[in-house]
C-alpha cells in the first residue's frame, strides 16, 4: 500500500475549479493501476480527504465510459443558473443546468470541448463517442456534456416548482440553451475558448448556434445529422409526434398525475418511421440489434426508447425548441440564415447521413455553402438519422475519424 499511496501522491494537484466526482476519479485511478478491490479503494479514500481526491489529475488516467456501471455514468453535477431570463420574456427563477465532464482542464484552459445533448437524450447517451484513443479522448481534452433545458435533468417541466411546473413551463429556444451553456463554460470553468463544439441532431442545432452567438470563442464545430434551421418538412414530422403525445386522454392538457403511456407508445410508433431509412427496414437491419421480428423491434427498441424516463411535457418542450430552431433569428441577422452562416469563423466539418429523413444531405450541402471554412462529409449506409446515435460501429468509426481530422487542424 505504501507504494500505491506514493503513486497517488505523485498525481496530487491543488483543488481546482473543475468539479468531477471524486469516487469516479478514484475508480479510474484504481483501474489505471490495476487496483479494483473496493476495500483498497476505500482505504485510499479515507487516507486522503475529499479535496485531495478531487484534485487527482485524471487527464493521465485512461477513463473509459464503457468500463463504468450505468449508475456511475449517470452521475452529474449541477450549475446554478440563478434567475435565468428566456428569450420569450419569462424568467426561470432558480434555474439549473445539469452537466457531466470527462478529463481535466489544462493550465491555460485550451483543451475544452463542448458536446451538448439531443432531443430527449441525457449526458450518458453521448458516451459512445468519448473514450481513450478516440477523437474525444479524456486523456487529452476536458469534455463538457451539458444537458438541454427540458431533458428532465436540467430545469424541466417535470422537475420545476410551481408556478412554472408541468404544462406552465415556458418555451425555451435553442439560443436559450446555448446562453445557459455559455454561463456554465465562462462562469463555472472560466473558459474563454472552446477547442470544439460538437453535437448530433438537436445537439447539431446547438453547435451551429454556438458558432453564430460566440464566433470568437469557438475554434471548431462538428455538427452531425442536424441543421442550422429546422425545415418545414421536419416541422411536419414533429407535429405527428406532438399529436401522438397529446391525443392520450390521460394527458389532461399536460396536468397528468401519471405518465400517459398510450401517448408515449404512439409517439414511439411515429418516430419509428423516421429514425431509420427505408432501406434499413427493407433489409431488416434491425436484426443486427438482436430483434427477431419487425414488431419485436417496434416494441423492444422504439417503445422502450420512449418509456425510458421520458416525460411528455419535457418532450413537447424540446419539440418546440426543435421546431423553432433558426440561427437567422440571432440578434443582428434579421432572420437571414445565410447571413448568420456566413458569420461563422470556426473551422467546420458538417456531417449528414446519406439517408437521413430528418436532415437530408441536400439541406446540409446548402448550409455548408455559406460557411467560410467548412467541409461536408456524408455518412454512408442505411441507418438514416440514427447513424449519428452510436448504434452502428461502422458509422461511429466514420464520425470519430472526422473528429480526429478536425482536431488535427
Amino acid at each position: 500500500m505504501i507504494s500505491w499511496y506514493s503513486r497517488v501522491s505523485s498525481l496530487y494537484t491543488p483543488l481546482t475549479r473543475v468539479n468531477v466526482d471524486y469516487i469516479l476519479k478514484l475508480k479510474c485511478f484504481g483501474a489505471w493501476h490495476g487496483v479494483t478491490d473496493a476495500d483498497t479503494l476505500r482505504s485510499v479514500a479515507s487516507a486522503f480527504n475529499r479535496s485531495f481526491c478531487c484534485g487527482i489529475n485524471v487527464s493521465a488516467v485512461t477513463c473509459n465510459p464503457r468500463d463504468l456501471r450505468r449508475g456511475e455514468r449517470e452521475q452529474y453535477d449541477v450549475f446554478e443558473l440563478g434567475d435565468f431570463k428566456l428569450g420569450g420574456g419569462a424568467t426561470l427563477r432558480g434555474a439549473k443546468l445539469a452537466y457531466k465532464t470527462w478529463g481535466t482542464l489544462n493550465e491555460d484552459s485550451s483543451n475544452a470541448i463542448l458536446y451538448p445533448t439531443w432531443y430527449s437524450g441525457k449526458h450518458w447517451d453521448n458516451d459512445w463517442l468519448i473514450g481513450p484513443g478516440m477523437g474525444l479522448d479524456p486523456r487529452k481534452y476536458f469534455i463538457i456534456v451539458p444537458n438541454m433545458l427540458g431533458n428532465g435533468l436540467s430545469s424541466s417541466p417535470s422537475n420545476f416548482p410551481p408556478p412554472y411546473n408541468q404544462a406552465r413551463f415556458p418555451k425555451v429556444t435553442v439560443e436559450d440553451n446555448v446562453r445557459a451553456q455559455h454561463k456554465l463554460v465562462t462562469e463555472n470553468f472560466e473558459i474563454s475558448k472552446l477547442k470544439l463544439v460538437i453535437g448530433w441532431s438537436m445537439g447539431a442545432g446547438q453547435t451551429f448556434q454556438w458558432a453564430v452567438s460566440y464566433p470568437d470563442m469557438v475554434e471548431r464545430i462538428l455538427p452531425f445529422c442536424g441543421s442550422a434551421r429546422t425545415s418545414p418538412h421536419n416541422i411536419v414530422f414533429l407535429e405527428g409526434v406532438k399529436a401522438a403525445l397529446t391525443a392520450d386522454s390521460s394527458f389532461e392538457e399536460g396536468w397528468y398525475k401519471e405518465l400517459p403511456m398510450k401517448g408515449l407508445r404512439a409517439a414511439a410508433r411515429v418516430y419509428a418511421g423516421w429514425g431509420f431509412s427505408q432501406a434499413f427496414y427493407w433489409h431488416e437491419v434491425w436484426r443486427e440489434l438482436g430483434y427477431t421480428s419487425l414488431e419485436d423491434f417496434l416494441v423492444g427498441y422504439w417503445e422502450s426508447f420512449f418509456l425510458d424516463q421520458r416525460d411528455p411535457n419535457n418532450l413537447l418542450l424540446m419539440l418546440w425548441s426543435w421546431q423553432n430552431n433558426n440561427i437567422g433569428l440571432t440578434c443582428g441577422f434579421g432572420g437571414n440564415v445565410e447571413k448568420a452562416l456566413a458569420s461563422i469563423k470556426a473551422k467546420a466539418i458538417v456531417m449528414s447521413a446519406e439517408r437521413d429523413l430528418y436532415f437530408p444531405s441536400e439541406d446540409e450541402k446548402y448550409e455548408v455553402g455559406f460557411i467560410p471554412s467548412a467541409e461536408l462529409r456524408i455518412i454512408p449506409g442505411v441507418w438514416g438519422h440514427f447513424a449519428g446515435s452510436g448504434l452502428n460501429p461502422t458509422d461511429t468509426e466514420f464520425i470519430d475519424h472526422a473528429v480526429k481530422d478536425l482536431l488535427a487542424t
